[in-house]
């Protein structure tokens, strides 16, 4: 993840955990030179092994650095572009800087952009505020209406705190049904009592969202969901399940076994472990002097994504669900087990609720898609809406055809003991 513009943003929400990394760059401008930016085109294109080079620009808001910042990584991209590899751009912005000259480049170039909302005008400015404290969620929906009409591939990222965390179906169906999103992240808020968020031993303070409330929280949209939306709405935390479930693990750095690869680069090209760990301790050096490729296989970056594995505490080695979580994100791993070891994630016992509800539809759509059936067929399974997946199951006759659409009787398929 790459942050031209450093920690500057031109909002100043409660819960960011970025802004603060100001302090670590005294005297700085906070914007990627040209040179340090060629430098990184080059050596991440070449660093690649697969047929498609996915470049991340984040913040901070990286829209800060102008539209002809970016004009400039198009035409870099082409002059390193290799004839066997694809290359993508990504850009995660809050929104509110975008106009139509930023729309008919990203529909042109074909960026992928991720844009901030946190639920309908209430709780999204509850934290999601200008530098004066002002409101933001009407330049946010006129950014994502630009977005919309030049269509510009997007998703939502909504950051789940105290202050939406109550209202998941409220939040859930306004940016499905009001703001049309389609693709939907949902990121717990967790902020450390301290200044630089990796303290030992320091609790959690406001805005974060309760582990069981952020467990609740995915179970209601969950179950709104597998009634009527799966295959048309696109849930992130929802699709690692079913990948989970089916057997090809989850690719989400948080759920997966160790980590690593979330690597991120500041503006002045200094690389560090990961976007959570930007701070000295977890520097791994400055693409001006050494070869990207290089930082990234050192053995500080391997013991870096190793140890989230190696640490792993023996009540998450044991648990049922940790096929799917692998101990979540190092970052939130600051609570002790019931046997009192550290190293616990603060959302365990969230996640641990929510990834045993779904574990039944999980089930099934997990074989219906190795099947080669989509996993919407699920959705035929539920007549009624205020019957239980699991109570629906029970209700069908054993010998009768099995609502999946296999053809299979329900006790040779869905229904099989």
């Amino acid at each position: 993840m790459v942050k031209p513009r450093g920690p500057i943003c031109n909002l100043d929400c409660e819960y960011c955990y970025y802004l603060s990394k100001e302090t670590l760059f005294p005297g700085s401008g906070f914007r990627m030179t040209e040179e340090v930016l060629e430098n990184y085109v080059r050596s991440y294109i070449e660093a690649q092994h697969g047929p498609e080079v996915t470049f991340a620009w984040q913040g901070g808001e990286p829209t800060l650095m102008g539209l002809e910042f970016f004009e400039t990584v198009i035409r870099l991209q082409r002059k390193h572009h290799r004839s066997d590899v694809r290359i993508v751009n990504t850009l995660q912005t809050n929104g509110t800087k975008l106009d139509d000259d930023w729309g008919r480049f990203f529909k042109e170039h074909g960026f992928l952009i991720g844009l901030s909302l946190d639920g309908p005008r209430d709780l999204h400015d509850r934290y999601r505020v200008t530098k004066g404290g002002g409101p933001s969620f009407d330049d946010v929906m006129h950014g994502l209406r630009l977005l919309q009409r030049h269509g510009v591939e997007h998703n939502i990222l909504c950051c789940v705190h105290e202050g939406n965390a109550g209202a998941p179906l409220e939040v859930y169906r306004f940016l499905r049904d009001e703001a049309g999103a389609l693709h939907l992240q949902f990121i717990p808020i967790v902020i450390r009592d301290n200044d630089t968020g990796f303290q030992e031993g320091s609790g959690v303070v406001p805005p974060s969202v309760g582990s069981r409330q952020y467990g609740e929280f995915l179970v209601a949209i969950f179950d709104d969901w597998v009634r009527q939306d799966v295959g048309r709405v696109f849930v992130q935390i929802f699709d690692e399940a079913l990948a989970a479930w089916a057997g090809s693990g989850p690719s989400l750095c948080v759920f997966q076994e160790t980590c690593g690869l979330g690597l991120a680069m500041e503006h002045s090209g200094d690389l560090y472990c990961c976007d959570h760990f930007v701070e000295p301790r977890h520097e791994l050096g400055n693409i001006n002097g050494t070869e990207l490729a290089d930082l990234v296989a050192s053995e500080k970056q391997w013991r870096f994504g190793m140890a989230k594995r190696d640490t792993l505490t023996r009540y998450c080695r044991e648990c049922d669900v940790r096929f799917i979580c692998n101990g979540g994100c190092p970052k939130n791993r600051f609570e002790t087990t019931p046997d009192g070891e550290p190293g616990l994630d603060y959302l365990c016992e969230g996640h641990h609720a929510f990834f045993r509800h779904i574990d039944g539809p999980m089930q099934i759509m997990a074989d219906l898609w190795r099947s080669r059936r989509s996993p919407a067929l699920i959705m035929e399974i539920q007549t009624r809406e205020d019957v239980e997946l699991p109570s629906r199951l029970a209700e069908i006759s054993r010998n009768a055809r099995c609502p999946c659409g296999s053809g299979k009787k329900f006790k040779h398929c869905h229904g099989r003991e």
